[in-house]
């Protein structure tokens, strides 16, 4: 068993799109725009190590002011394979203004980075 894809909403999909192609390397698929929900779009984010996939979502009725946290996922990690390439994402982030959190060993011995999409979501590197 493991996960197929993980799902996200977003509010500008092409920026989220843009976001894991520049960070991440990822491919991104055409939209899929939904015929039984209107204004329904979905894009697959294909990571190049392997079959793991974001599908990204969005629609004209996500709310604008929605809070940083609540009930549900809160992010998603990334394991860039070494503490080199956490520092590197980190620094490229930081000079592109999406750095939330430099990186770190946590207390419960990770160690880490946050960055976010566009739209704020957080998105955790890792060894």
């Amino acid at each position: 068993m493991r996960i197929a894809h993980t799902a996200l909403w977003t509010r500008d999909i092409d920026a989220a799109a843009a976001f894991w192609m520049k960070y991440f390397g990822a491919t991104v698929g055409e939209p899929y725009r939904s015929q039984r929900r209107p204004g329904f779009i979905s894009r697959f984010v294909h990571l190049p190590t392997g079959p793991d996939q974001i599908e990204l979502m969005t629609g004209p009725w996500l709310p604008v002011d929605a809070q940083d946290e609540r009930v549900g996922w809160d992010h998603i990690a990334i394991s860039l394979g070494d503490q080199a390439a956490v520092d590197a994402l980190a620094e490229r982030c930081k000079a592109d203004g999406c750095l939330k959190s430099g990186p770190r060993t946590t207390g419960d011995g990770f160690y880490e980075a946050v960055i976010a999409m566009p739209d704020g979501t957080p998105v955790e590197i890792t060894t």
